[in-house]
């Protein structure tokens, strides 16, 4: 009875430690997808970016005097932030992402 029991506290253990890792290599391959896609918008100016995401809902000035441009969605009650640094020449030198799947 104790082996039986033993064997079933270790198949669920091994299923639950498979579980997590699918759920890590989904949220991996996500978000390098998202990666790529940005990288996209490299060296792109700074009218096909709005013209493609609409206006930003935000605008922050750096001190270098490039913008950051942030655009903020939510999905499953997640917000997701996708950031892009327009130069002074006004082309796309820079991004980032959170929680964007």
């Amino acid at each position: 009875m104790k082996k039986l029991f033993l064997g079933i506290l270790y198949t669920l253990f091994l299923t639950t430690l498979i579980s997590c890792q699918s759920v890590t290599k989904k949220i991996d391959d996500t978000t390098a997808q998202e990666q790529k896609e940005l990288s996209k918008w490299l060296d792109k100016q700074e009218n096909e970016l709005k013209s493609f995401y609409g206006q930003p809902d935000k605008v922050e000035f750096l001190k270098n005097n490039n913008r950051r441009y942030v655009y903020i969605t939510e999905k499953y009650k997640i917000k997701c932030e996708r950031k892009f640094e327009i130069s002074q020449k006004n082309t796309v030198i820079g991004f980032s992402s959170k929680n964007c799947f």
